[in-house]
């Protein structure tokens, strides 16, 4: 449809509305046409920096699983459906015998089987059929301990239940479930807490539910990924990576989930997620990287890169998209058509005193349902430390962009000034904002616009 055309199906609906309606109706209705009608200008095919949108993100892409080799049931291969037989050795036998032969899908039937920590390696994959369950153990000397990556740190530390590393093309799959079995860990977790409130993350020990590193053209889909004991899919230095109708969720009742973190994106670039429902205990999505005052200088650290989430639907989370806490640089980020629900930000921008940071193009559109806090920006200092250094680095939020949205929420701006940071070029762009707290204070933000914003019937 031509701008013509649309312009003139604006103002004949205008018309018709005429006098039929409250001043506030009017109002909606003019906001949410200005939508509908400028969506098809707005440069859906670049990047905030208005780097072009490689094709790669808008291949519909599935997993073939009969063109990935052979298909080995683990009921033929001596593996029992038992939920309370720890079953590690022999999946891993497996998944090895099926190296040795060239590749091939580790299927799972229908049945819950046990496992600690297992491996995969180049050209196998992983299948879970409907109403199967892959079911970690609650026994944390089923992980091993090894060279691994965990809160912005290369570090010794337990692996995962599912691990890959150095495997080009690995797939999981499915429509079955991969369950973490986490609760006793998260009891332990919070009974730490309560003799030592300062116990960190890591010193809980705890597997999480997925890791991935040094990989390219991964694909995780279908899946159900539930009850991480720890982080629930932690991606580290890998190249176009799809999660896609995932179902990830951990509890925050009546057991709490510590840092179930969804998503985990650490040192990426080209990741795409669409089609996900995400409910955790802790941050949806997180973009992670190193931190520390050197942390920039370390080359196990780095940024992450053309990030695209849409098309999902996030029930409770701390963040929705958070950068940080362990953070140092992030472009081209993009979060769109998505609809959000109980989270407690939608935007959560971590500034850790002891680590410099560069948090830039960003663009949050086309959101809709609730949260507590809009934006929210403040200095992140929980177990921060400057290792013997005087100054605070600094550390820049710039390029900011939240269009096409509306929300319902507690505070508006949950954003704080501070000489940590400096924040400049954001914009805010067709909003419809209901807030209890919908005060902005934007002196200390450098060349902050608005367009067409308003909030609780008001336009600023």
């Amino acid at each position: 449809m031509t701008l013509l055309r649309l312009n003139y199906l604006f103002r004949c609906l205008l018309f018709e509305f005429r006098g039929k309606m409250s001043k506030h109706g009017k109002k909606i209705i003019i906001f949410w046409l200005f939508i509908i009608i400028t969506l098809p200008f707005i440069g859906n095919d670049q990047f905030p920096d208005k780097m072009p949108i490689s094709d790669w993100f808008r291949e519909k892409a599935e997993v073939p699983i009969h063109c990935m080799g052979k298909i080995y049931r683990i009921t033929d291969y001596g593996i029992v459906n038992d939920s309370s037989l720890l079953q590690t050795e022999k999946i891993q036998l497996l998944i090895d015998y099926v190296y040795e032969k060239g590749g091939g899908v580790v299927f799972i039937p229908k049945g819950t089987y046990l496992s600690g920590a297992l491996f995969f390696k180049q050209n196998t994959h992983l299948y879970l059929e409907k109403d199967a369950v892959l079911k970690g153990s609650d026994d944390i000397s089923n992980f091993p301990i090894l060279p691994t990556r965990i809160e912005g740190r290369s570090i010794n530390y337990f692996a995962a239940l599912i691990n890959a590393d150095n495997v080009n093309g690995f797939t999981i799959s499915g429509e079955g479930t991969v369950n973490g079995n986490g609760l006793r860990y998260w009891k332990s977790f919070w009974l730490r807490r309560q003799v030592n409130p300062q116990c960190t993350n890591i010193e809980e020990l705890r597997p999480r539910l997925v890791y991935i590193s040094n990989s390219k053209n991964v694909h995780l889909s279908g899946v159900k990924l539930i009850n991480s004991p720890f982080w629930t899919t932690h991606l580290y230095k890998c190249e176009k990576v799809r999660l896609s109708n995932l179902y990830i969720y951990s509890p925050k009742e009546p057991v709490k989930a510590p840092s179930s973190d969804a998503v985990d994106i650490d040192v990426c670039s080209d990741v795409h997620i669409k089609n996900c429902y995400i409910s955790v205990n802790d941050d949806a999505i997180a973009l992670k990287g190193g931190k520390g005052p050197f942390a920039d200088k370390d080359r196990n650290n780095g940024g992450n890169r053309n990030i695209i989430i849409e098309d999902c639907t996030f029930g409770y989370c701390h963040g929705v998209l958070t950068c940080g806490s362990e953070s140092i640089h992030n472009r081209n980020i993009i979060l769109r058509h998505c609809r959000v629900d109980q989270a407690i930000r939608l935007l959560w921008l971590k500034m850790r005193p002891d680590t410099p940071q560069n948090y830039e193009y960003i663009l949050i559109e086309n959101i809709t349902g609730n949260a507590k806090s809009f934006l929210y920006i403040k200095p992140w200092t929980q177990f921060f430390d400057l290792q013997g250094e005087r100054e605070i680095p600094k550390s820049y939020s710039s390029n900011v962009t939240m269009r096409n949205i509306s929300l319902e929420c507690n505070t508006f701006f949950d954003v704080v000034e501070s000489k940590q940071y400096n924040l400049s070029d954001f914009l805010f762009e067709n909003l419809d904002i209901k807030a209890e707290k919908p005060e902005v204070k934007i002196a200390f933000v450098k060349n902050f616009r608005f367009i067409n914003v308003w909030i609780n019937f008001n336009k600023i």
